[in-house]
C-alpha cells in the first residue's frame, strides 16, 4: 500500500474514530433520555414515516453523492450541477409530501401524521443543501472536518429534543430533534468547505454523474423500500406503540453496528476509488478494512446481545423489556451489516455500481417471501426473518466481490474463524457470569468488562493480534518519535 494512501487510511479511520464514539455516545445519552421522558408509540409515529422520508432522501441524493466521491477529480461545475439538481429535486418533493400527507394519516389510522409529516418534509430541503460539502470533505478524506460537523449537529439537535420532550410536546420532540440537526448542517457545512453554492447546470456534467449514479439511485430506493417494507406493514396492521417497540429494538444493534463500519468503512470507499486502477492494491484495502471490522463487530454484538436485558433496564426502563428477544436478535443480524456494506462498497468504488445494482435487487424475491411469511404471524416473527434474511445476504453481496477479486464469503470466513471463535466463547463465559450474579448493575458494567477481558485474552491465545508488536509500533511512533 502506498505511503500517501496508508496514511491518508489511517488518518481518517483516527478521526472517524474520534467522531464516532464521540458522536456515537452523545447520541446514546441522548436516545435514553428521549426514551425515558417519551412513551413507546411517540417513536412508533415518527417511525410510521421513516419510510416515505428514506425514499424521498434517496430522490434527493440521486446517487450524486457517491458519483462526485468515485469520480474524485470532480470540477466546480461538477458541484453546481449536483446541488442546482439536489435542491430542484427537494423542493418538488417537499411539495408532493404536503399534499400526500392527508393519504398517509388515513392509511396508518393516526390523524396527528397530517401536520407531522408536512412538517417534517422540510428536512428534505435543508438535508440537500449539505450534500457537495458533505461530498467535498469525503473526496479530500477529511473526516476531520466532517466529526466536527456532525459532533456539533447531534449535540444541537439532542439539547433541542430533549428540551422539548421535557415540556411535553410528545412526538412533536422528534420532529424537533430531526429538524435542528438538518438546519444546523445547513448553517455549519459552508463554514469547514469554503465552498459557495451556485445554481449552474451543465448537461454534459449530469450525463457524466448520473451514468454511475442512477444505478445507485435504483438500487437505494430499492433498499430502502426493502429495509423498511416491514415497519410499513407494522405500522399499518400493528399499534404505534408495537412499532415504537419494534424500532428502538434496532435502534441500539444499529447504532453500534454503524460505528464500526463508520470508523473504518466510510473511509475505505474514498481511499479505495482513488486506486480502483490497481487492483491489488484495492483488494489488500478491502482485505485488511474486511478483517478490521470483523475483528470489532462479532465481539460488541456478541456482548451487546447477552447484555440486553440489563442494558434495558437500566437505561430505557421497564416499560422497553417487552422489545428483548427483538434486540437481541438484531445484534446478531447487525454483526452481518457492515461487512455486507464493505463488500458492495468495493463495486462501488471499482466502478461497478451496474454490478452493485443488479446484485441488490436478485435479493428482493428472497426478501418478499420472508416478509409474506412472517408479517402474518407477529412483530416478532418479522425480525426472526430479518435476521435470517441478514446472514443468507451476506454471502449474496460477497459473490460478485468474490468473482473479480477470488475473496468470496468462505474465504472471508475462514480468515475470521478465530475471531468468531473468540466471540462466542467470550459470550459464553459472560453468560455464566450473569447466571451467577443478580445485581443488573454488576451484570452490565461486570459482564462487559469481564467480555472485553476476555476477548483480548482469547485473541491473543489465537493468535490474532500480537499484543507486544503491537505495542511496539505505538512505542516507536509516539514514544520514540520515529
Amino acid at each position: 500500500m502506498g505511503k500517501s494512501v496508508r496514511s491518508q487510511l489511517l488518518h481518517g479511520v483516527l478521526w472517524n474514530a474520534i467522531e464516532r464514539f464521540m458522536l456515537q455516545g452523545m447520541t446514546f445519552v441522548i436516545s435514553v433520555v428521549l426514551a425515558r421522558l417519551l412513551m413507546p408509540s411517540d417513536f412508533g409515529l415518527l417511525g410510521m414515516l421513516s419510510v416515505f422520508l428514506a425514499i424521498l432522501s434517496s430522490f434527493v441524493d440521486g446517487g450524486f453523492f457517491n458519483a462526485l466521491v468515485q469520480k474524485h477529480s470532480c470540477s466546480r461545475t461538477d458541484f453546481s450541477t449536483v446541488f442546482s439538481i439536489n435542491m430542484l429535486t427537494s423542493l418538488a418533493l417537499v411539495v408532493v409530501l404536503f399534499f400526500a400527507a392527508p393519504h398517509i394519516s388515513e392509511f396508518f389510522h393516526e390523524p396527528i401524521l397530517k401536520p407531522v409529516t408536512r412538517v417534517v418534509s422540510l428536512s428534505l430541503i435543508l438535508d440537500a443543501f449539505v450534500i457537495v460539502h458533505r461530498a467535498r470533505l469525503t473526496i479530500h478524506v477529511d473526516f476531520k472536518s466532517l466529526a466536527k460537523v456532525n459532533v456539533m449537529t447531534t449535540l444541537i439537535s439532542g439539547i433541542v429534543g430533549i428540551s422539548m420532550a421535557y415540556l411535553g410536546y410528545g412526538v412533536w420532540s422528534l420532529v424537533g430533534q430531526t429538524l435542528s440537526r438538518s438546519f444546523s448542517s445547513m448553517l455549519i457545512f459552508p463554514l469547514f468547505t469554503r465552498w459557495k453554492p451556485s445554481i449552474r447546470f451543465s448537461s454534459k456534467s449530469f450525463k457524466t454523474l448520473f451514468g454511475f449514479g442512477s444505478k445507485l439511485l435504483v438500487t437505494n430506493i430499492y433498499s430502502v423500500v426493502i429495509n423498511n417494507i416491514s415497519t410499513l406493514f407494522i405500522g399499518k396492521n400493528y399499534s404505534s406503540k408495537d412499532l415504537g417497540y419494534f424500532t428502538k429494538a434496532n435502534a441500539t444493534p444499529s447504532t453500534l453496528s454503524n460505528i464500526i463500519y463508520g470508523v473504518v468503512g466510510t473511509v475505505s470507499f474514498p481511499v479505495m476509488s482513488k486506486v480502483k486502477d490497481d487492483k491489488q492494491h484495492m483488494l489488500d484495502i478491502y482485505k485488511k478494512t474486511l478483517f478490521s471490522t470483523a475483528l470489532l463487530v462479532f465481539p460488541l454484538m456478541s456482548l451487546c446481545a447477552v447484555l440486553s436485558k440489563s442494558f434495558i433496564l437500566i437505561f430505557l426502563t421497564e416499560k422497553w423489556l417487552p422489545c428483548l428477544t427483538m434486540m437481541q436478535l438484531y445484534c446478531i443480524a447487525r454483526m452481518f451489516t457492515p461487512l455486507s456494506i464493505l463488500n458492495v462498497n468495493v463495486l462501488n468504488a471499482s466502478g461497478r455500481s451496474d454490478l452493485f445494482m443488479w446484485m441488490d435487487l436478485s435479493k428482493a424475491p428472497l426478501t418478499l417471501l420472508i416478509l409474506a411469511i412472517t408479517i402474518p404471524i407477529s412483530v416478532e416473527a418479522i425480525v426472526w426473518g430479518a435476521t435470517i434474511e441478514t446472514v443468507i445476504c451476506f454471502f449474496i453481496n460477497a459473490y460478485l466481490p468474490g468473482r473479480l477479486f477470488g475473496y468470496n464469503a468462505f474465504h472471508q470466513l475462514k480468515d475470521w474463524r478465530y475471531i468468531i471463535l473468540s466471540a462466542l466463547l467470550m459470550s459464553c463465559i459472560v453468560v455464566l457470569y450473569i447466571l451467577l450474579v443478580d445485581n443488573i448493575w454488576l451484570q452490565f458494567f461486570g459482564g462487559g468488562i469481564l467480555g472485553i477481558g476476555t476477548y483480548a485474552f482469547f485473541c491473543y491465545l489465537f493468535g490474532i493480534i500480537d499484543y507486544r508488536s503491537l505495542y511496539q509500533k505505538l512505542k516507536n511512533k509516539y514514544v520514540d518519535g520515529e
